[in-house]
């Protein structure tokens, strides 16, 4: 019982939606209803205010590492942590306070890492940040970062259980960023910072 109850709250946490609480604290329009109408950070951004973009990208990304390093601190084993993490990650990606459309879970997945890994979590932001940087394109950054996850984790740890949940973040995030990856390719996605219509 212990367990379903950290792993439905762990759910719980993930479903909430700072993008939403973000946009209504600056008296924002509903990330929903401009830009890629992703309610995440990248998209709050297209709103001309950096600060509730900010918010948003803080407030994901803690509700990852927190239910991560309360599970550990509860004493949980490796699989049960390994659940808390995909359940606060795919609460994120499906939200039952957004009847279960939610954002593509880039800051709630770097989250999610840096709990189960510190320096896993910061070489697969740290990754995000530098592609970001160059070539301004968000989702080309989180596909990058995501495939680069697993990757770094063999570095760090080699194969072991947690491998897996770290798989299934990366792919969950890819599969979230493939129409991004279609207009990449047609040279027709948006730029961080930059508006675009729904």
């Amino acid at each position: 019982m212990q367990t379903a109850f950290v792993i439905l709250a762990a759910y719980l946490l993930g479903s909430v939606p700072f993008a939403m609480i973000s946009s209504r604290l600056f008296g924002l329009a509903d990330p929903r209803s401009y830009g890629s109408g992703n309610p995440g950070a990248t998209n709050v951004l297209r709103s001309g205010n950096k600060k509730a973009a900010l918010l948003t990208l803080l407030g994901d990304a803690l509700k990852g590492w927190v239910a991560v390093y309360a599970a550990q601190r509860m004493g949980f084993g490796e699989i049960v942590i390994g659940l808390v993490a995909l359940a606060v990650f795919f609460g994120h990606l499906y939200p039952v306070f957004l009847k279960f459309k939610g954002g593509k879970g880039v800051a709630t997945g770097a989250g999610v890492l840096i709990g189960l890994d510190p320096l896993l979590g910061l070489a697969v932001a740290g990754t995000w940040l530098l592609v970001a940087i160059a070539f301004r394109y968000s989702s080309l950054a989180a596909i990058l970062a995501a495939a680069l996850a697993p990757v770094y984790f063999l570095l760090l740890h080699g194969a072991n259980a947690q491998i897996f949940v770290v798989g299934i973040i990366a792919m969950a995030l890819i599969g979230k960023h493939w129409q991004n990856l279609q207009r990449l390719l047609a040279g027709q996605e948006a730029r961080i910072g930059g508006k675009k219509d729904k």
